[in-house]
């Protein structure tokens, strides 16, 4: 089935919640030779500071993230969009959501393992301005592979820039 770039301009992000579950699962195994479980998605999301989104076209989930919110960073943990809705722009608008988040002030970065036979994520991160900053070896249990840990780091305006770093500051002048 062809799917034309409209879906991009129909694509919606919003939270995971449990009757995303099958389909979440489909696009998993769909994607991933060693795939998380429902057991592995549901431990995740149970943690206080674990978050899912689903990304949705037309009533259909096609793509999904699961991240973890840290002091000052934001980790990835399961990024995929169906195979059938590649390369519309699901996948950017699921970044553009998470890249909102950033600021200067608190969590100013995104990390994420990527496999490194997974090519095509490798190049999907680094257009969005991600640098492989180190290789982490051997690092999946289901296959001696090693993994890139990537980061995006938040630039801050040059209006954020010009304004004072903290209350104080602000408060004085």
């Amino acid at each position: 089935m062809e799917h034309t770039k409209q879906a991009t301009k129909t694509a919606h992000i919003r939270w995971m919640i449990r009757r995303d579950m099958p389909d979440v699962l489909g696009i998993e195994s769909d994607c991933f030779e060693f795939s998380w479980t429902e057991d592995d998605f549901i431990r995740c999301l149970r943690q206080r500071n674990c978050i899912g989104m689903v990304a949705e076209c037309d009533d259909r989930v096609v793509g999904f993230m699961i991240y973890e919110l840290h002091k000052n960073r934001l980790h990835i943990l399961n990024f995929a969009v169906h195979s059938e809705y590649r390369r519309q722009g699901i996948g950017n608008v699921m970044m553009q959501k998470l890249l909102g988040k950033l600021s200067q002030e608190r969590r100013n970065r995104i990390m994420l393992e990527v496999r490194e036979t997974n090519l095509e994520a490798q190049l999907f991160f680094k257009n969005l301005g991600f640098k492989a900053i180190s290789v982490l070896r051997d690092f999946y249990d289901d296959a001696t592979e090693d993994a890139y840990l990537m980061q995006y780091r938040y630039q801050p305006t040059a209006e954020e820039l010009a304004q004072p770093h903290n209350r104080i500051t602000r408060m004085a002048g």
